[in-house]
């Protein structure tokens, strides 16, 4: 039997919706400017909300993306994917995805200086994780690498075993292309754990390339298949909203949100965490040339 048209998940739609711009750009009714403009809001769309049902989108879902780009900075851009978005709706509206009228996008406030979003505490992390233990494996896998290593979600679902050399892990950061070799012996002291240990924990019986896998066979993953950032993000949502905190103010924190907790305890620590995190600084760094012909940034685990 076939579903109805308001049976369709984010991800359906937004691969409908790039074919669609893709035909505007085609028949020149889009500037390409305009086109690759739309490229990062779909995306971040994707990543955050990728397996919900597009009609069970909420103004806030898309408020914690636009907190989300806010926090990093971008405030123009976090005006963009809103302006993205509300597009997104209205073509689904044409489309008979959502009811006319429906656009949680345009309900959301025009992005403003001050970030709603909270932050997250060390023990409201605490919190989230036991109640990940109700999850899927992966989720405390990624919540562990996120705090260990505090690298960004895409960044964490692309790490490989294979990464791992010279009792290094190796991280080229996508976002900034940054390549960075994080020792193992990095230890996060609020935790008590290192890299070693959260590397070790994500070695299974499951055969796979990647840190962060599906450890059982799903309608859309096969065991040991690599974790996409929306699972991660969504599978970090159900567990932060069952885990019974509350928030009074702002947004609920984010997966990404544990980058900043990161480079919180780190910088408590004595870490130089503006190396840890890929941002530009001379600090406490070294580099070597390993066999690959390729310059690594060594984030130096000295405190002090």
């Amino acid at each position: 039997m076939k579903g109805r048209r308001t049976d369709i998940t984010v991800t359906e739609w937004i691969d409908k919706y790039i074919e669609i711009q893709d035909e505007r750009l085609k028949h020149r009714e889009l500037r390409p400017n305009s086109y690759r403009q739309k490229a990062k809001p779909v995306r971040l769309f994707r990543e955050h909300c990728g397996m919900q049902y597009l009609k069970d989108i909420s103004a806030l879902d898309i408020s914690e993306i636009t907190d989300a780009v806010k926090a990093e900075g971008h405030n123009r851009m976090a005006q963009v994917v809103r302006m993205v978005l509300i597009d997104v709706f209205k073509e689904a509206q044409h489309n008979g995805h959502v009811p006319p009228g429906y656009n949680p996008a345009l309900a959301t406030k025009q992005p403003r200086n001050k970030v709603t979003r909270q932050r997250l505490s060390l023990e409201e992390w605490k919190t989230i994780y036991e109640a990940a233990e109700k999850q899927e494996p992966y989720l405390q896998c990624g919540m562990l690498l996120a705090i260990i290593t505090g690298q960004r979600l895409g960044d964490i679902c692309n790490m490989k075993f294979k990464d791992i050399w010279d009792d290094m892990l190796h991280v080229e950061q996508e976002k900034t292309g940054s390549r960075l070799a994080i020792p193992l012996d990095l230890k996060c002291e609020a935790l008590g754990l290192t890299l070693r240990d959260v590397v070790s924990k994500c070695r299974d019986a499951v055969i796979s390339k990647y840190l962060v896998h599906f450890r059982h066979t799903t309608s859309q993953a096969n065991r040991g298949d690599q974790v996409s950032t929306s699972s991660l993000t969504s599978t970090f949502k159900k567990a932060r909203d069952r885990s019974g905190l509350k928030w009074d103010k702002g947004s609920p924190p984010t997966f990404h949100e544990q980058r900043s907790l990161s480079e919180r305890l780190y910088r408590e620590q004595g870490v130089d965490t503006q190396k840890l995190l890929g941002h530009k600084s001379r600090k406490m760094t070294d580099k070597y040339n390993d066999d690959r012909g390729k310059d690594w940034v060594i984030v130096n685990t000295k405190t002090g």
